[in-house]
């Protein structure tokens, strides 16, 4: 399975960033090989709007089958499941811990967004 999750750095010990459509890149991981590549998000982390949208697109792209990550919205979670991608939130640590919350059966895929609209621009 193909898993992308969110973080701010570059790496497996990188933290997961709390923010789906305005994280600075995704970390896009092979559960069978264990190999993993990094996919920037730069375009989306100061856009006014539609960042969610556009970084599940990016996503969804890539080929994720789940995505890992603190916080996301409601256009994005949706757009997410339209791909059918599984959306785990509340996930915290290093992007090397939140896999192996995963690969353990710790995190539970949710059924909707867990935060309000445009809630990573800070407003």
């Amino acid at each position: 399975m193909r898993i992308a999750i969110t973080t701010s750095g570059k790496d497996l010990d990188a933290p997961v960033d709390p923010r789906f459509g305005r994280a600075k890149s995704f970390v896009i991981y092979d559960t069978d090989s264990g190999q993993w590549s990094v996919l920037e998000n730069a375009q989306n982390l100061n856009a006014a709007q539609g960042a969610g949208i556009q970084a599940a697109t990016t996503v969804v792209n890539a080929g994720a089958q789940a995505v890992l990550t603190g916080n996301c919205g409601p256009k994005a979670f949706r757009t997410l499941a339209a791909g059918k991608v599984k959306v785990y939130t509340g996930v915290s640590g290093t992007v090397r811990e939140a896999i192996e919350q995963l690969k353990a059966g710790q995190l539970e895929a949710a059924g909707a967004a867990n935060v309000e609209s445009h809630s990573g621009t800070g407003l």
